[in-house]
């Protein structure tokens, strides 16, 4: 039976606490062995409640040898410095996303991962759940003939202002933090090379933008209209247009693991539910991390493309 990959966590963020920390204790693919802070109080409380090791500073904890890899739940502004840190230190990286707020870092850092054999995963999770694999083949079973659009968005409603999407610092912003989702699923959905026809980044009263879309363009010229925001009503969804019919996804980022996804296809403006079973896109992305763990594989599905899209976007938008 193969090892189980021992994993430390850098930081104590609530996120990690709430979506990661409890998919690998459920885990039977890794073995949580550490969380480290730059605060050791805080460490200690963590590791004591999760029964494994409290580190003093995330450089103690990456020069450990009894961690095999480490996930990065940090603001998205130290994501660069850390995963190269991680990387030069032998260690296999699980990101949240964005990878970098830059093309260049983002190719830089997936070039060292490949050199050196080590695993680089993003935490984009929804690109893990089975829901799109059922999409995907409806489109290419031509069940709505020939795809003429695609619309994605993501949005969530005003946070406090204090929240750290707010800090410009901190890589704050709706393109950084819920942008990244439709610009990734256009490039999981539409299998094309992806340019920016045009894009608008607004923020009134706040020094990071808290809004914007983005009209993306295939090769063949399917247009990809995408929309996110910070101070919103929810929104959660994509779009699918074809000659013959079309495809909506409701709660495609984010489905909490006992959900039961609906996929709704209009053939013909007759509309065709289709209930598809519950999945759980962070067990699945866990497990995922810890597959190129044990093949020394960098994972740079769409990262690069992904990287080039957003910066593009937020230059269009200038």
């Amino acid at each position: 039976m193969t090892a189980p990959v021992r994993i430390g966590v850098l930081g104590c963020s609530a996120f990690a606490r709430r979506r990661m920390i409890p998919a690998f204790l459920a885990s039977a693919d890794v073995t949580l062995a550490a969380v480290a802070s730059r605060d050791s109080a805080k460490a200690e409380a963590l590791a004591a409640e999760l029964g494994c090791h409290a580190v003093h500073g995330y450089e103690a904890l990456l020069a450990d040898p009894g961690i095999d890899a480490v996930y990065t739940p940090l603001p998205a502004a130290l994501h660069a410095e850390w995963v190269e840190a991680a990387l030069l230190a032998g260690k296999h990286v699980l990101a949240e996303k964005p990878l970098t707020l830059n093309r260049d870092r983002t190719a830089a850092l997936l070039e060292l991962a490949g050199e050196r054999g080590l695993a680089l995963l993003e935490n984009v999770m929804f690109v893990h759940h089975s829901q799109h694999a059922t999409v995907r083949k409806l489109v290419a079973d031509g069940m709505i003939g020939e795809l003429r659009s695609f619309r994605a968005e993501f949005a969530i409603p005003r946070q406090p202002d204090g929240d750290i999407r707010y800090n410009p610092e901190l890589g704050g912003g709706a393109l950084w933090d819920t942008g990244v989702y439709p610009v990734r699923a256009a490039l999981h959905l539409l299998d094309s090379e992806l340019t920016v026809a045009g894009a608008t980044l607004t923020g009134p009263g706040f020094a990071v933008d808290t809004r914007g879309a983005a009209l993306l363009s295939t090769v063949d010229g399917v247009p990809a209209q995408l929309a996110f925001g910070l101070e919103h009503g929810y929104r959660n969804t994509y779009e699918l247009s074809g000659t013959e019919g079309r495809i909506t996804v409701e709660r495609v980022f984010t489905p909490p693991a006992d959900y039961a996804p609906t996929v709704l296809l209009e053939r013909d403006s007759v509309p065709h539910r289709i209930t598809l079973p519950v999945d759980d896109q962070v067990a699945n992305t866990v497990a995922a991390f810890a597959a190129a763990v044990r093949v020394g594989a960098a994972p740079h599905d769409n990262y690069l493309e992904q990287a080039r899209l957003l910066e593009e976007i937020r230059i269009a938008a200038l």
